[in-house]
């Protein structure tokens, strides 16, 4: 009985340790994390984050053209991957604070990414609210910290020339794509 057993034990051991311990997905979209960045991750920790990619960092010179506090982050081939600001300008210890998703590669659970149309929003999460400005419908998904822009061209004439109109979901086609697709992790 104890050879049995132990046969048993050496055998459950020898499976266990071959399996091949499960490897992050790069470019999955979850809580508090797109791929290998997480919302705990300070300014100063981004090149070895993306040791394999390029950043670009604004300078004080370049404010009018954007903000200062962007982080761009680029495939070494030249695609760009990601946006990112800061919660504090110019201070290496704070965290990322919004992050736009550029690369179509990025996806939630649901498959929804920067190349995704409303329907994808609509049918696989709760819209929690919509903006209307002067050229974007702003769609915000609580859920996944997240908020979404489509074009008001997308949308029927009685909207794109004013901001007085509330926007419905049934307001928006299921085709709309999406304009840009963000991620706004909280300051805590």
């Amino acid at each position: 009985m104890i050879k049995k057993s132990f046969n048993i034990f050496l055998i459950s051991l020898l499976i266990f340790s071959c399996q091949k311990e499960k490897k992050q997905n790069p470019f999955e979209i979850t809580n508090n994390r797109i791929g290998v960045l997480t919302n705990k991750i300070q300014v100063k920790q981004l090149d070895s984050v993306f040791a394999n990619d390029s950043i670009a960092k604004r300078t004080q010179g370049d404010q009018f053209l954007n903000n200062v506090n962007e982080i761009e982050v680029y495939e070494k081939g030249g695609a760009k991957l990601l946006v990112l600001e800061a919660q504090k300008e110019s201070d290496p210890t704070s965290t990322i604070e919004n992050i736009q998703i550029i690369d179509p590669r990025y996806k939630t659970s649901s498959g929804l990414s920067s190349g995704s149309i409303f329907k994808d929003i609509k049918d696989n999460y709760n819209i929690s609210k919509i903006n209307n400005t002067l050229s974007t419908a702003v769609i915000f998904v609580d859920s996944i910290q997240a908020y979404f822009t489509i074009d008001k061209k997308e949308l029927s004439k009685k909207f794109q020339s004013t901001t007085d109109i509330e926007i419905t979901v049934t307001d928006i086609p299921d085709s709309a794509k999406i304009k840009h697709f963000w991620i706004s992790w909280d300051a805590n």
